[in-house]
């Protein structure tokens, strides 16, 4: 009787916000936007503030029934994600300075910060042959996140969906991602926060490796143990 063949890895395709990257819920980044802005909010307000802008997987966002599409289609759209998220943020403060200076932030590279050990797993992956890429739900430009912490050659394709035209789960997105390090979908592992959207890859074949989307203080090593439990360290 025949086995099938398992197929070795010869490319990792990662998520970024919650699996290599994440933004803080840091009073420092909210507070300098708000005293450069002369608006104040009540440490109440803030923390949930602070809650809505930086749960990685976005479930703690609440918006009236008219915007939940909206919502969902953010990535794909630059422009409707600044009007989303505009509207979040008016619904804690009316003060538009201080909502167009706290949104500039959020998108900001220097207030994403990379886990512990993604310097440690991308180089490594580098040094063994093995092919990056990073496929995200995003509607800006991530690069220059890696390119603050020296980062980006060792990513061989970013696939972002707003650049796309498409979003995780939808099989097409992880396809092209496949594509572009030139490694097909069987010998692919997939590494992410999300189940349901980083899953989407499985129906091409491509195995998945979850990561808790914990702050960076409280997950130093994820990255590495997911290479070694796919024998790649």
């Amino acid at each position: 009787m025949s086995t099938l063949a398992i197929m070795p890895i010869r490319g990792v395709l990662f998520d970024f916000s919650g699996t290599l990257f994440r933004l803080e819920a840091d009073e420092v980044w909210l507070d300098a936007a708000l005293r450069k802005a002369g608006a104040e909010l009540d440490e109440t307000v803030k923390a949930n503030l602070l809650d809505q802008l930086t749960t990685p997987t976005g479930h703690s966002v609440r918006l009236p029934d008219h915007l939940r599409d909206a919502w969902h289609r953010r990535d794909l759209d630059p422009a409707l994600h600044h009007k989303i998220y505009r509207h979040v943020l008016n619904s804690f403060l009316e003060h538009d300075a201080a909502a167009e200076e706290i949104y500039a932030q959020l998108t900001s590279p220097a207030n994403w910060f990379p886990y512990p050990d993604t310097a440690d797993t991308l180089r490594h992956l580098r040094k063994t042959g093995i092919a990056v890429g990073v496929v995200s739900n995003i509607a800006w430009d991530i690069r220059d996140a890696f390119t603050r912490y020296d980062l980006r050659e060792d990513v061989d394709a970013f696939v972002l969906s707003y650049e796309f035209g498409a979003m995780k789960p939808e099989a097409s997105i992880f396809r092209h991602a496949c594509q572009a390090i030139g490694v097909p979908p069987d010998a692919c592992l997939m590494v992410g926060d999300s189940e349901v959207a980083d899953g989407g890859a499985t129906a091409l074949g491509t195995p998945l490796a979850v990561v808790e989307p914990l702050p960076t203080t409280r997950r130093p090593r994820a990255l590495l143990d997911v290479l070694e439990a796919h024998d790649l360290r």
